[in-house]
């Protein structure tokens, strides 16, 4: 019998851990859909529940990434990155931000992707019975990483009744006087909320108040669509004082796999946050690196996705719309968030999203992403495959008429 089981640390016994039945819920679909594939291989799955880009990176930034992969100069190791790429990643933030006197040396670090960095940051800050607040939902990995150093989590809801932001109004003050860091994430994964100035001010005025470091998850930063402006939380006055904002390649330029994000802000938090990424990797290849430089110069690439975004929500919309759904196109991200119905004409009655979310698995073949808490919703993405409009209406018609044969009762 292996006694390996029994020196896994203890942290792993806890339940609270598994994140395939508790908050990684992207775990539990994948596996239903492999099932639905084997069993009905001739039917064509419709997947609404994947969260990266259908198209992959631009030839140009696979060209420089094949020119530079060969030379002898890049084989050694990133470290905690090259300052081309910092310097980008600055120019960046004023392009298409206005974000001033960011100092690329200091106040800016690359990282192996958003997830990475996310990671690492509980390890600059929490010790056991400290807190992180995040919102509910979220991406999970702060929160994931907090509990591993016996931290807290304390979940702020976002509701469609206070628009999908989180309200600081009503945290007890034993909270607010353990807590040390704060998660946010908009343009936000799922509900597709996006951020005003008022709203970073206020997140401003609350870490500041409560001597809280602020974590500003902008991965979907700059796709937006029918006028609205890309929002970084570092152009607001008095952000830098507070926190640090991260800026992932994957979603704007379609480099997911590539695995290649920045954090930028608080001096102070960049240096311990560097500390801790020298002892956990040796950098992204550098080649990856100088592609990466090449994606953040050329905003174009991400103003293509945000068109194609835009059209293929107008369509989703309009067809949601026409079957009961309650759903609104967001102005942002790739994401659109709706709450479920109550049931079918046939007699069936959803008892969460996730009930609903296999009932639309396994009857209609479309995939999507359940939500429970803090309310029964599901995420629809437009990053399903398609090469051209053609093909994207002939699928979104084929959603409208699954959707319709379901008979759903709202």
């Amino acid at each position: 019998m292996s006694y390996i089981n029994d020196t896994i640390a203890d942290r792993f016994r806890d339940k609270s851990f598994d994140i395939a039945k508790d908050d990684y819920k992207f775990i539990k679909i994948k596996k239903a859909k492999e099932d639905i594939k084997k069993r009905y291989p001739d039917m064509e799955l419709i997947d609404l529940g994947i969260g990266e880009p259908d198209l992959p990176a631009d030839p140009n930034i696979v060209r420089i990434l094949s020119q530079e992969a060969g030379k002898s100069k890049n084989r050694r190791y990133a470290d905690n990155g090259i300052p081309e790429f910092q310097e980008a990643a600055a120019t960046y933030l004023d392009k298409i931000f206005g974000v001033k006197n960011i100092n690329p040396y200091k106040e800016i670090l690359h990282g192996i992707g958003a997830k990475s960095i996310l990671s690492m940051l509980p390890l600059c800050f929490i010790n056991p019975g400290d807190i992180t607040i995040t919102t509910l939902p979220s991406y999970p990995i702060m929160a994931t990483h907090t509990k591993y150093l016996g931290g807290v989590v304390y979940g702020l809801p976002l509701t469609k009744e206070n628009n999908f932001y989180p309200d600081f109004s009503n945290i007890p003050n034993i909270i607010l006087y353990r807590s040390k860091l704060l998660y946010i994430n908009y343009p936000n994964n799922p509900t597709g909320q996006v951020p005003t100035k008022e709203f970073y001010k206020e997140v401003i005025d609350f870490a500041r108040k409560n001597n809280i470091v602020v974590v500003a998850d902008s991965s979907y930063a700059a796709i937006t669509f029918d006028g609205e402006k890309p929002l970084s939380f570092l152009s607001i006055d008095g952000a830098k004082d507070v926190g640090v904002e991260i800026h992932s390649l994957s979603k704007s330029f379609n480099m997911t796999g590539w695995r290649l994000a920045f954090i930028a802000g608080n001096p102070d938090v960049i240096n311990i946050f560097s500390k801790v990424k020298a002892n956990s990797d040796s950098g992204q290849f550098r080649a990856i690196q100088k592609a990466g430089i090449y994606a953040l110069n050329n905003h174009e690439i991400t103003h293509k996705n945000c068109e194609k975004y835009s059209r293929r929500f107008d369509l989703l919309i309009d067809i949601l719309k026409e079957v009961g759904f309650d759903a609104k196109k967001p102005k942002s991200t790739f994401y659109c968030y709706i709450p479920i119905p109550k049931g079918t004409k046939s007699g069936k009655v959803f008892k969460n999203a996730e009930d609903f979310s296999l009932f639309l698995l396994n009857k209609a073949f479309i995939c999507t992403v359940p939500w429970n808490n803090p309310q029964p919703y599901v995420r629809l993405s437009v990053t399903f495959e398609a090469q051209n409009l053609n093909e994207e209406k002939k699928i979104i018609n084929e959603i409208r008429k699954r959707l319709l044969n379901l008979e759903l009762i709202f």
